[in-house]
């Protein structure tokens, strides 16, 4: 049994993924959380011209050279509360319940900033099956985009809490009474506002926080943390001498609509992702953010319960298990090393502790396992269920892969998609084919892309959701490993991993179509159809032949 100090590590983990669409501010989001917990004392910026410092969780070249986000970035850091007065907190008419008061207690946050462009989607995908709740950053003027609606449809099938922060409110934007009717219309979820903004753009003054009853006036700095002024509540006549008597009118009358028109925030429908808190601010102006970090770590879930293949695996078990969602090549250019990133999901992790590696049946043991600070990595001798532990990779490890303390177990929800584009890659440097051998084998093993090798020409092949892979393939092989490629272009509509219980079929079918037939790099079976209608005849020829569209079948 764990003991209780045990037990108390992990109430105290709050494991959340930041999602959004390209640009709506969840790098930025991030940075700021990272300063209110102490993690970095000088904001960074994705891609500006007045302030040098990068953003923490942007720590790959191109990252800073694009002001993108190519890869998931983990960061992990400690966080105490405010006190709060035993008079405020929530006053369970229309906003919650007392019991979530704040008492100045210290959490474990993890952080994991997702890449917004779809062409990193899988990534982000598999990332969601390594949380127990997300943060969905908006923007203000432009709304619900698409890859939200998207990644919102993920968090929907796991049911995993959601919180929304609707960002940029410094600048012109939509109504934000039109902004919640929209987020519940696009998103399918119910909403109820925890802070509201006062105007927005050139007259934004403030937000009042519904969540402790305060007013925070707008004081904008981009890199480090201001204090706020704060009130009792919405009625205290210096509120109205400080933003004028028409917005504070204004203010009472939305709060008073707010209470009327939204149901009250129940903590049990936003644990079982049927609501969704929603705060406002500006998360490059520093302003909004510690509202939403002080309610997120009341309310969101401590580690949940994980659905193995053969059971449910509760958090609060004494044996330890977890599994690799995540792995990242070349974290150190200097020693060439992956890194395998797994989410702990019960138990306790010790270093130098022997586990047993379930897909390769062998006991392995670990002694120098991490914690992160986006790039930055610090050796640990324990971490507890809700934790991400990054452990040195040499080949041993591949997405998917479960460690337990003796049980097999198999992990469900890391599939590898069929690739939407696809192009031949040469070598541009016959004396550099070792190097991007190496670089091919470790990005693969990411997950970034997927390699398959025709059998007709042996050809490398190279299958990736957009256009925009293509392009990082080659930067990271270029300026990682030394390695120049060049893409031939490559015709392809689907590759499909096939399987048959028919032996002399699949057989027969791997030689009439020998022309379609690939590898992929674990060597399983793919056939490259180069048209719907070539896919289409060959699953009418083949009847005992099953085409799976996922590698994990």
């Amino acid at each position: 049994m764990l003991s209780n100090a045990e037990q108390r590590e992990i109430l105290r983990r709050r494991t959340f993924a930041i999602i959004s669409h390209p640009d709506a501010g969840k790098t930025t989001l991030t940075e700021k959380l990272l300063l209110y917990g102490g993690a970095i004392h000088v904001a960074g910026a994705v891609k500006s011209n007045k302030i040098r410092k990068t953003a923490t969780s942007d720590w790959m070249e191109i990252e800073k050279q694009r002001g993108i986000s190519v890869a998931t970035s983990v960061m992990g850091f400690d966080y105490t509360t405010s006190p709060t007065p035993p008079e405020e907190g929530l006053d369970g008419n229309g906003v919650g319940t007392p019991s979530l008061r704040g008492t100045g207690e210290l959490y474990h946050i993890n952080i994991l900033d997702t890449p917004g462009h779809q062409d990193f989607a899988e990534d982000t995908f598999r990332t969601l099956t390594a949380v127990d709740s997300v943060i969905i950053v908006i923007d203000a003027a432009k709304g619900v985009e698409t890859q939200t609606r998207r990644l919102m449809q993920v968090c929907r099938m796991r049911k995993t809490p959601v919180m929304v922060f609707i960002n940029k409110m410094d600048r012109e934007c939509k109504d934000p009474f039109d902004l919640l009717d929209e987020i519940e219309r696009e998103l399918g979820i119910h909403v109820r506002p925890l802070s509201w903004p006062i105007n927005c753009g050139q007259r934004f003054k403030g937000v009042y926080n519904l969540f402790q009853s305060t007013l925070d006036l707008y004081q904008p700095d981009k890199t480090h943390v201001t204090e706020s002024l704060r009130f009792d509540n919405v009625n205290d006549p210096q509120i109205t001498s400080l933003i004028g008597g028409q917005d504070a009118d204004k203010l009472r009358e939305d709060i008073e609509m707010i209470s009327g028109v939204y149901n009250p925030f129940s903590r049990e429908d936003y644990l079982a992702g049927e609501l969704a808190p929603v705060f406002f601010g500006s998360a490059l102006n520093t302003f909004g953010v510690k509202e939403l970090l002080e309610c997120f770590v009341r309310i969101a879930p401590s580690p949940r319960p994980v659905q193995a293949e053969e059971r449910v695996v509760d958090p609060m078990e004494d044996k330890f298990t977890g599994f690799c969602f995540k792995i990242h090549a070349n974290m150190d250019p200097n020693h060439r090393s992956c890194i395998a990133f797994f989410k702990i999901c019960s138990g306790k992790f010790e270093r130098n502790t022997y586990y047993k590696h379930v897909r390769k049946n062998q006991q392995m043991r670990f002694s120098s396992p991490t914690c992160f600070m986006a790039q930055r990595k610090e050796t640990v001798d324990e971490a507890y269920a809700g934790d991400i532990v990054g452990l040195p990779d040499t080949g041993n490890f591949k997405i998917g892969d479960t460690l337990t303390s003796g049980e097999s177990l198999h992990f469900k929800g890391l599939p590898s998609f069929s690739p939407e584009m696809f192009k031949y890659i040469e070598n541009a440097d016959p004396m550099k084919q070792k190097q991007l051998d190496k670089g091919i084998s470790q990005l693969m093993d990411e997950g970034v892309a997927q390699l398959f090798v025709s059998q007709m020409n042996g050809r490398k092949i190279i299958g990736t959701v957009g256009q925009l892979q293509f392009e990082v393939i080659q930067y990271r092989l270029e300026h990682e490993y030394q390695a120049k490629c060049r893409w031939e272009p490559l015709q392809m509509y689907k590759a499909c991993w096939i399987e048959s219980d028919d032996a002399a079929e699949l057989e027969t079918f791997k030689k009439r179509k020998a022309q379609y037939m690939a590898t992929d790099k674990d060597g399983r079976d793919v056939f490259m159809a180069d048209s719907a209608y070539v896919l289409q005849m060959a699953q009418n020829d083949y009847k005992h032949i099953q085409f799976h569209f996922t590698s994990e079948f």
